[in-house]
C-alpha cells in the first residue's frame, strides 16, 4: 500500500510595481511505500502558475527555476537551520504522520467486499449481460472468456457505477447465438482490485437468469407449456359458445310455452 500527503496552499496579493494581483502557491508533500520501504518528498514555490524555487530533496538545498528567484535562493540556503529543520520535517516527520493516517483510515483503505455475479438474458436474443454487483473498491475487471481465452469480439464493456450502500458493479455483454455457446466454454470472469481470487460464471443453461424459457432450451418438455395453454383457451371458448347456445334455445322454448298456454285460455 502506497501513501501520499499533499499541501497546497494559494495567495493572492497585489503588486502595483508588478502589474496589479499576482499568485503565490505552495506546495510541500511526502509519500512512502510499506512494500519497499521507500520514501520520497517535495517541496516548491510557484509564482503566477510557474515554478519558481523548488527544493532538491537529494542535497536538500534550494533551486532556482528562474533568474528572479536566485537572490532568495542564496537567502534561503545560507540559513543552516532552515535547510535543516525541513530536512528532517519531510523525511522523518511527514513519513511519520502519514504511517499514522494509514493506520487510521485502514479499515477504509483496505477493505474489500466479494462481487456477486451473475448471467442476464433479458430478451429472446443473443445478447448475453454478465452483472458483477456489490463489490469494493470500485477497481474491477470484468471480461468474456471463450475455451481458456480472453474474447475481445462481440463484447461490449459498461461504465462502473455506484451503488447506494457505497459498494459499485459493472456489467459486460456478449453477443454469442445459443448453438455457439452449447458448443463452446464460455465464461465471465470478475477481477476485483484487493481480492486475489477470480470470480468465474460458466455460461450454462443453469446459470442464465431470464424470464424467456424458449431461448435457451430445445427441449420439447420445455415447449409444450405454451401449446397446453393454447388448447385450453380454444377448449374454454367452445364451451362458452356452447353454454351460451344453450341458454338461447332454453329461452325460445320458455318463450314458446308461455304463447300456447295463452291461446289455450
Amino acid at each position: 500500500m502506497k501513501g501520499f500527503i499533499l499541501l497546497f496552499l494559494g495567495i493572492r496579493h497585489h503588486h502595483a510595481a508588478f502589474g496589479g494581483d499576482h499568485y503565490i502557491q505552495y506546495m510541500y508533500g511526502c509519500s512512502w511505500d510499506d512494500e519497499t520501504g521507500e520514501a520520497d518528498g517535495f517541496r516548491q514555490l510557484g509564482y503566477d502558475g510557474e515554478d519558481f524555487l523548488v527544493y532538491d530533496m537529494k542535497r536538500f538545498t534550494w533551486i532556482a527555476p528562474k533568474q528572479q528567484a536566485v537572490f532568495t535562493q542564496h537567502k534561503w540556503n545560507s540559513d543552516q537551520a532552515g535547510l535543516v529543520f525541513w530536512k528532517n520535517y519531510i523525511s522523518q516527520t511527514c513519513i511519520d504522520w502519514l504511517k499514522k493516517y494509514l493506520d487510521y483510515g485502514k479499515s477504509t483503505l483496505m477493505r474489500t467486499v466479494s462481487p456477486s455475479v451473475s448471467l442476464i438474458l433479458k430478451t429472446p436474443s443473443s445478447l448475453v449481460t454478465c452483472h458483477a454487483t456489490g463489490f469494493y473498491p470500485s477497481g474491477v475487471m470484468v471480461f468474456w472468456q471463450k475455451d481458456g481465452q480472453e474474447q475481445h469480439e462481440d463484447v461490449e464493456h459498461g461504465e462502473t457505477l455506484p451503488n447506494n450502500d457505497g459498494t459499485f458493479q459493472k456489467s459486460t455483454h456478449l453477443t454469442v447465438t445459443p448453438e455457439e455457446w452449447k458448443n463452446n466454454k464460455y465464461q465471465c470472469v470478475v477481477q476485483v482490485t484487493g481480492i486475489k481470487e477470480d470470480f468465474i460464471m460458466v455460461l450454462t443453461e443453469s446459470e442464465i437468469k431470464t424470464n424467456w424459457v424458449r431461448v435457451i432450451t430445445d427441449d420439447p418438455a420445455h415447449n409444450i407449456v405454451p401449446h397446453i395453454g393454447v388448447v385450453l383457451a380454444v377448449l374454454a371458448i367452445i364451451c362458452c359458445c356452447w353454454v351460451c347456445h344453450w341458454k338461447k334455445k332454453q329461452s325460445e322454448k320458455c318463450e314458446l310455452t308461455g304463447t300456447t298456454l295463452e291461446r289455450v285460455s
